[in-house]
């Protein structure tokens, strides 16, 4: 059910200086909207787990709960719902993972040491298959979580119990657990499985792992040491890609989850000082380095252009060799000097989740790919995960149509997210100012070695 409540104001320092005109205003109105019902309507309202896609069926992603958590907020603000309507569902939703059981067991159960599995059963919140005991999806899920428990700051019984049990489930997560698995090394594992132990990757390299940094180094009960974020910081890959020069990741998601959460604008770690600009700005170079490659197009794949780009982690079409070339179904897509995988899918999650550092580049592409592809790509959610014009292989499709190329049928939380929630930081900077109330942020960032901005304050 949706209210009609007042919409907020832009704060008074807007994350950039470019001017949004009407007719973007009211697309972004339409598109937050839109991709909020994907959180607001998928969700299982009894326990509060987020599926990692619809309408296909599917099992619930963590890591979409947590961008779901963090929306409802956006909804309130918005007045696409109540306060009252999402402080229920946020309690409900903190209620099962303070309560879902944890155990070494291999199932039956939701997570282990404070973590909880990458996926979960939707009904029964249980692990599913043999997925992993995952870092960076729990650290995603407790974004979400202190979002709530910054903004729900009444004096109530629904927003105090809310807060409590933020509280408790961070602070039963034991990331020094995850330091233990190869000796003397500070950095955190990506993750264990009861059936084999601890992954053998790190999280090293750039990339999305920087919230899940802050928030163990935040951690009131199991914080690892500041050495983890020096450690990190050494393993990072500076270079300079299609005329940008920053850290590159490949992928543009890894350069966009946690500034969701994050207001990174003028403030440094000792990593930026020597580099003489921020995480921010990184992102914003990241991102025109991503439409640079585009433009380009190398492969010559069909439809790349200004404002037709973008590649993230995403959906695809099929994993099959046609003609020459490869294409993939699920996979992480992207272009740095780190590496490049492109098979000619575009994800729209990849300018949505970059507006807020470039909007003169981001809003553009946004619209043009909804005028140029319409209801192909642009459903009930908002934009579909991703779309292949190249491929127009009917036998050989994995999931979605190909009628003029491949479009997806789904829509996927992770995706999702990022969309609605970075549209909401270029208009209002309204999650980036909440989360620099929450203690456990600035105590992560501090400890980190972060100086400047609003961390001095």
């Amino acid at each position: 059910m949706v209210c009609c409540q007042p919409k907020p104001q832009p704060i008074a320092s807007a994350p950039t200086a470019f001017s949004l005109s009407s007719s973007d205003v009211q697309f972004l109105d339409s598109l937050q909207r839109d991709t909020f019902r994907y959180f607001w309507e998928t969700t299982n309202a009894d326990n509060g787990l987020v599926p990692d896609r619809a309408p296909s069926n599917s099992f619930a992603s963590i890591a979409a709960v947590g961008f779901g958590l963090t929306s409802y907020l956006v909804g309130v603000e918005r007045g696409y719902i109540t306060r009252a309507q999402a402080a229920e569902r946020t309690l409900k939703t903190l209620r099962f993972f303070a309560n879902a059981p944890q155990s070494e067991k291999a199932s039956g159960i939701a997570g282990y040491k404070g973590f909880f599995y990458h996926f979960l059963d939707m009904k029964t919140g249980e692990r599913f298959k043999q997925v992993e005991l995952s870092t960076i999806d729990t650290a995603l899920l407790l974004g979400g979580i202190l979002s709530a428990q910054s903004y729900f700051d009444q004096n109530n019984a629904t927003e105090t119990e809310i807060r409590q049990l933020a509280d408790t489930i961070y602070g039963r997560a034991d990331w020094t657990w995850f330091q233990n698995h190869n000796g003397a090394k500070p950095l955190v594992s990506m993750g264990w499985h009861p059936e084999t132990g601890f992954i053998k990757n790190d999280w090293a390299g750039y990339n999305e792992g920087m919230l899940l940094y802050v928030l163990a180094l935040g951690s009131p009960t199991h914080p690892v040491g500041t050495d983890a974020w020096a450690t990190w910081t050494k393993t990072y890959p500076w270079a300079t890609f299609y005329d940008q020069t920053h850290l590159n990741f490949d992928p543009l998601f890894g350069h966009q989850y946690s500034h969701v959460w994050i207001d990174f604008r003028g403030i440094k770690d000792e990593y930026m000082r020597g580099k003489g600009i921020d995480y921010f700005e990184n992102s914003r170079r990241a991102t025109y380095a991503n439409r640079a490659y585009c433009m380009v197009n190398p492969a010559k794949w069909q439809d790349y252009n200004s404002t037709i780009w973008g590649l993230t982690a995403c959906d695809g079409p099929s994993d099959t060799l046609v003609n020459g070339k490869q294409f993939f179904s699920y996979r992480a897509r992207g272009a740095a000097s780190t590496q490049i995988v492109d098979d000619g899918t575009i994800a729209p999650t990849a300018a949505g989740g970059s507006m807020a550092f470039a909007p003169e580049i981001c809003v553009p592409a946004l619209r043009a790919m909804k005028t140029k592809y319409g209801t192909k790509l642009y459903g009930t959610y908002g934009f579909r995960d991703a779309f292949n014009p190249t491929y127009r292989y009917p036998a050989r499709v994995a999931n979605g149509s190909t009628q003029n190329g491949w479009f997806d049928i789904d829509y996927l939380g992770i995706d999702q997210g990022p969309i609605l929630l970075m549209a909401e930081n270029l208009r209002t900077g309204f999650i980036w100012k909440l989360m620099q109330k929450n203690p456990h942020i600035k105590r992560g960032l501090v400890k980190a070695g972060f100086t400047g901005g609003w961390v001095a304050n």
